[in-house]
């Protein structure tokens, strides 16, 4: 398979599986959570980087997916005590992120780990580190991690669709019902970072922030159905990955950077278009006349 193929796959993996965990961001009114992962999981790297001094491995993924649940369990523990949501995931997640940064700073030294690369990522390196697998041969170690993730992620949507739409329309009525609405909101924040965790090293912070909240929000424009807009969401992730990729080819800039802008492109046209809230369909669907 090519060099660009490669790219697009990963990419649209991560378009795909961000998409499908935005839908219940959004609904949960969550969406400044994916910002606060996306960053807080480089503090969780640097950790486990010193700890093993080792730049690659599963005590990567562990630590940052560490990292996420920390900032879940603080952001909750501080709103259960008063402060407003909004309020706990902004101190979280500039005081951990802040935390890593001065990690990498000071403890990190030469190695090959820095906050640029955390927040733009690296996609072009994804197709040279490969890894063999039996009858499928050579193929990049993050199209293996981001196909796994995605099928993790599918599965726990299938198999918990009531309970997620439930939990996120009505928590009183999920907890009355004898749901375990905590316990989902913590299997949800793993997912959240779980999925984080495997784009961030590719596409970096930037994207996987844009590709969790901004085809979601676009979604949800054009329907009130849960299943449709599970669908719209992951599949708008997947076009402005693709679509992102050859703007960057064209104006030889950020790949990640490109994908990311190309979302904002797809939500500005589903603001316009759709046909429910959109700012066209308000100006041509005729008044109703008073009665």
């Amino acid at each position: 398979m090519s060099y660009t193929a490669w790219i697009l796959i990963t990419a649209s993996l991560v378009g795909f599986s961000c998409g499908l965990i935005g839908v219940l961001l959004i609904l949960r009114r969550m969406a400044m959570m994916a910002d606060a992962i996306s960053h807080t999981v480089l503090l969780g790297i640097v950790v486990a980087y010193l700890i093993t001094r080792e730049l690659s491995g599963i005590h990567m993924l562990i630590g940052a997916i560490a990292a996420g649940l920390l900032t879940a369990v603080l952001v909750q523990s501080f709103h259960s005590l008063g402060v407003e949501q909004d309020a706990s995931i902004g101190v979280v997640f500039t005081t951990l992120f802040a935390l890593g940064v001065i990690l990498i700073a000071t403890k990190v030294g030469n190695a090959h780990l820095d906050v640029k690369h955390a927040l733009m990522g690296e996609i072009t390196f994804v197709p040279w580190e490969r890894i063999e697998l039996p009858w499928l041969g050579s193929i990049p170690e993050a199209v293996v991690v981001l196909v796994v993730v995605t099928v993790i992620v599918l599965l726990a949507i299938i198999g918990l669709y009531k309970e997620w739409k439930i939990t996120s329309f009505d928590p009183a009525l999920a907890a009355s019902m004898g749901i375990p609405v905590l316990l989902l909101h913590y299997v949800f924040m793993s997912m959240v970072s779980v999925t984080t965790v495997a784009a961030f090293d590719a596409v970096g912070a930037i994207m996987v922030v844009a590709m969790l909240i901004t085809p979601a929000a676009a979604a949800y424009l054009w329907t009130d159905r849960l299943l449709v807009m599970f669908v719209l969401s992951s599949s708008f992730g997947v076009l402005s990955a693709i679509v992102g990729y050859y703007i960057a080819a064209w104006l030889d800039t950020s790949i990640s950077g490109s994908m990311a802008f190309t979302t904002g492109i797809v939500f500005v046209l589903s603001f316009l278009l759709s046909p429910k809230h959109g700012i066209l369909a308000k100006y041509i669907r005729p008044a109703v006349p008073a009665a």
